[in-house]
């Protein structure tokens, strides 16, 4: 017997989308188009079943969308906003009705797509839970037995006997997701609600994920989070414009994405009257300076490169810092770099300070720079985000057992000092 619980072939979905009405360029043709606005409303409401697929109107959301999901496995799906996940989702919940394709799904289906999906507001916490637990499938003894689970993971329990419109947007998502894992579906489907609650809670519903899957049910989760795809999922479906790109392992699909997401830039100029900054202080450019003189579009790992920061100061004796702070590619703050020059007070004009990063310290990955020019160690004068990207890459495979990409975002070199008795 086959383990595939999900089988999606030849998958689309096309809808109609708005146009602008195109203005008239005088009185006459605006009178004319008047006149004829009835016969254009009437053809407008005949074609609406109808599509042609010339029309400006027509868009794709998904298009020959096929793949297969096993029993127990945790599927990623990422990509950019508006790329179809959401309405992948919905056609795999049975929200919305595909254009065409075949979809066979073995098991039942719980979905956390929106906040409060599937809550009636007037009834209570405690009445929503035996609502979706009995569309679900289940029985009133089974959701008994849940019962207490459900409202302690969620941490509602105060307000569990309070109509769930006086819930906050949290609140709601924290007693969705509670009854979605645990009444145990065959699959378990979670769109980016996650992001709605804290951090705490976020991190409970990654690890009662985890624990689902490992029950054997099926999990398919899209999310914005990268790192949270990457701990949690085995496999991962990388969508752009309706049309699935990449269908991988999740290190290959994310690395991907990221390449194509994140373009190499070495260099960011402004004129005086486009730079971030205030009155006091403004940046002129920021550069990464490479050994390889920029005719390579990657850091190789073992060399040294340098951030070099041009800015003004447009007032005299100021106590002035600059901070330089590093992100991986899927957004965590890696290190922040200070200048640490207190008591050094910066005359009015054009300045140049540079940063040298010694080779052999960050991993291969993409990396981005953010840039602050801070005043008496507190006051953020100037902060531009995402400055600068670059890749830095291992060039040099080592005499030893190659397995891969080394795991971690920073590799120093460390000498061990081995003694034996």
């Amino acid at each position: 017997m086959s383990d595939t619980i999900i089988k999606v072939e030849n998958l689309s979905k096309r809808y109609r989308i708005g146009l602008q009405e195109k203005k008239a360029d005088t009185f006459a043709q605006q009178l004319w188009n008047n006149l004829k606005a009835p016969v254009k409303n009437f053809q407008r409401i005949k074609s609406l079943g109808k599509f042609d697929e010339e029309e400006e109107s027509v868009h794709w959301a998904l298009k020959d969308v096929s793949f297969e999901v096993k029993q127990g496995e945790v599927l990623g799906i990422i990509g950019k906003n508006g790329a179809g996940k959401s309405t992948l989702l919905k056609i795999l919940s049975k929200i919305t009705e595909p254009t065409s394709g075949r979809i066979e799904m073995n098991g039942r289906v719980a979905a956390l797509l929106e906040v409060g999906t599937g809550f009636h507001p007037e009834l209570t916490g405690r009445e929503n839970i035996y609502m979706n637990g009995t569309i679900l499938g289940m029985t009133k003894k089974e959701i008994d037995r849940k019962l207490d689970e459900i409202i302690d993971f969620s941490g509602v329990e105060k307000y569990v006997d309070t109509p769930v419109k006086f819930y906050s947007s949290g609140m709601r998502v924290r007693l969705g997701f509670s009854v979605a894992a645990h009444l145990e579906p065959e699959i378990l489907i979670i769109d980016e609600v996650l992001a709605v609650g804290d951090f705490e809670f976020q991190k409970k519903c990654l690890g009662k994920m985890k624990d689902v899957s490992v029950s054997g049910r099926t999990v398919l989760f899209v999310s914005h989070n990268l790192e949270a795809v990457k701990n949690l999922c085995d496999r991962v479906l990388l969508i752009e414009n309706g049309i699935i790109v990449k269908n991988d392992r999740t290190t290959s699909v994310i690395d991907f994405y990221l390449q194509k997401s994140i373009s190499s830039n070495r260099k960011i100029e402004w004129d005086f009257k486009s730079a971030p900054g205030d009155d006091m202080a403004k940046f002129k450019s920021v550069e990464l300076i490479g050994s390889n003189s920029g005719e390579k579009n990657y850091i190789d790992r073992e060399e040294d490169f340098e951030i070099s920061i041009w800015f003004w100061i447009l007032e005299f004796n100021q106590e002035i810092n600059l901070s330089l702070r590093f992100f991986t590619g899927t957004g965590e703050c890696l290190m922040n770099l200070h200048s640490q020059l207190p008591g050094v007070k910066l005359d009015k004009g054009l300045h140049n300070a540079k940063c040298l990063i010694p080779g052999k310290l960050l991993n291969d990955g993409l990396f981005s720079i953010s840039v602050m020019i801070v005043k008496d160690s507190s006051k953020v004068l100037c902060h531009v985000k995402d400055v600068l990207s670059f890749e830095v890459v291992e060039t040099r495979m080592r005499e030893m057992n190659w397995l891969g990409k080394i795991p971690g975002f920073i590799r120093p070199e460390i000498n061990f000092s081995i003694n034996s008795k």
